[in-house]
């Protein structure tokens, strides 16, 4: 054979190649565009002791368009050591591509209404993580719901029997009450109550669902209620019961918003519940369309987030 031939050779099996492989990244390009833009509305600053530069690290490495911080109250943490209003500005302002911020405060101080509606002002797009002694149908529940009424502004509850927004089975009162206001539940007693024999005692049930439970009836039943799939319980909602799990992601595909709320300075693997509530959601979601909406377009919508 030639040189000039076994090189016209070389070029078509070079050619061929390239066609090929192109064809492959072409064909594989609509669904990681699709998967690639990821809003986690549920963050904490300082989570446990992580510094910014590592909360960063991790949201990055998780593959995060857009984190929503959310701040502690003023006079504790989250009992993660999440700090306030201020650090969760302040990061924000640092990277404003990549995070934004809610208000919150204690709801049982006679500061409330002037602390939340500061940040607000100054940019906040919600009120939240509501986790605080009170009861869930209270009077300072109803004074959170007003300012966010008066704001336009979702608020995110932690539910947790006996600890935080008790009495959970009253919460629809809130709901009727203020029509207009977006709630979003979150935590134990939140993603607990999707089985309606939950034992409101355990935090982290593992049995199979028995559908219609409490939560499942709020977000069929109320336009302004919506679910946060953050952190362990989410997570665990999601893994107890895996045929529930895909019935009840296609029965709210439009109220379930993705968050990681994890304290974790890794942003992978089994220790970052955050990631694998991601791999989750792609891998329970009945198509790419359902996994879009819970990944950020459910977020986007709800919050306005551009």
């Amino acid at each position: 054979m030639s040189l000039r031939k076994n090189t016209e050779n070389n070029n078509s099996r070079r050619s061929f190649l390239t066609a090929v492989c192109a064809a492959a990244v072409g064909s594989a390009l609509p669904e990681y565009a699709a998967a690639v833009e990821v809003i986690d509305i549920h963050q904490h600053t300082h989570y446990s002791g992580r510094s910014d530069e590592d909360l960063v690290a991790h949201q990055r490495k998780m593959g995060i368009t857009k984190t929503v911080l959310l701040p502690a109250g003023s006079k504790y943490g989250l009992e993660a050591d999440a700090w306030g209003n201020d650090s969760v500005v302040a990061l924000s302002k640092k990277y404003p591509k990549e995070f934004c911020f809610f208000a919150n405060e204690l709801p049982d101080i006679p500061e409330t209404r002037a602390v939340i509606e500061k940040y607000l002002k100054m940019g906040a797009i919600g009120i939240g993580e509501q986790k605080f002694e009170v009861e869930s149908d209270s009077k300072h529940i109803e004074l959170i719901a007003t300012i966010a009424r008066d704001y336009d502004a979702p608020v995110l509850l932690h539910f947790q029997h006996g600890k935080y927004n008790t009495a959970f089975d009253r919460f629809h009162k809130i709901l009727e009450k203020f029509p207009k206001v977006k709630f979003i539940g979150h935590a134990q007693t939140w993603w607990g109550n999707i089985d309606s024999g939950h034992d409101q005692t355990v935090m982290y049930p593992k049995t199979k669902v028995t559908p219609g439970g409490v939560t499942d009836r709020l977000l069929s039943d109320y336009p302004n209620m919506y679910a946060d799939l953050s952190a362990g319980s989410g997570l665990n909602a999601m893994l107890r019961d895996e045929d529930h799990a895909r019935e009840f992601i296609k029965r709210h595909q439009d109220k379930l918003l993705y968050g990681s709320d994890c304290n974790d300075r890794i942003g992978e693997g089994e220790k970052c519940s955050g990631s694998q509530q991601i791999a989750t959601i792609k891998r329970l979601s009945p198509s790419e369309e359902v996994t879009r909406k819970i990944l950020y377009g459910n977020a986007r919508k709800l919050l306005r987030i551009k």
